[in-house]
């Protein structure tokens, strides 16, 4: 037996604008698309997602080796590219840090802290 069950779609929001908004912008966005616009003034509807938990378990989970291979598919670039571009590193070894397998030293923390551009603490 079938049954026939009516569901309300989902409103799923085309864009979304942040921050200050200039009088003359709300304004036109409220004249043209006055049925589907939403404003909000209160500040603490947003949150941080650094605040969250799960921002806070996906952290704590989150391997040096982990952090390694993000970067690196970031900006796309092979296990070989990133190891020519750090030094004399090889795919395999890139590998076994991205793995856990071989640990990051100090000085490849810092090679890898000045390459992507962030601070040594990522890779420790």
């Amino acid at each position: 037996m079938l049954a026939v069950v009516k569901k309300p779609h989902t409103e799923i929001p085309l864009f979304e604008v942040k921050g200050d908004i200039p009088d003359n912008l709300l304004q036109y966005l409220q004249d043209n698309f006055s049925g589907n616009i939403n404003v909000s003034n209160d500040e603490e509807e947003v949150m941080s997602v650094f605040s969250s938990d799960w921002f806070k378990n996906i952290e704590s989970t989150t391997t040096p080796g982990d952090i390694v291979k993000i970067y690196r598919e970031n900006l796309s670039l092979t296990q070989e590219q990133l190891g020519k571009k750090l030094g004399k590193f090889t795919r395999q070894n890139i590998s076994d840090i991205e793995r856990g397998r071989r640990s990051i030293s100090k000085e490849v923390a810092k090679k890898l802290s000045a390459f992507f551009d962030v601070s040594v603490e990522r890779f420790i």
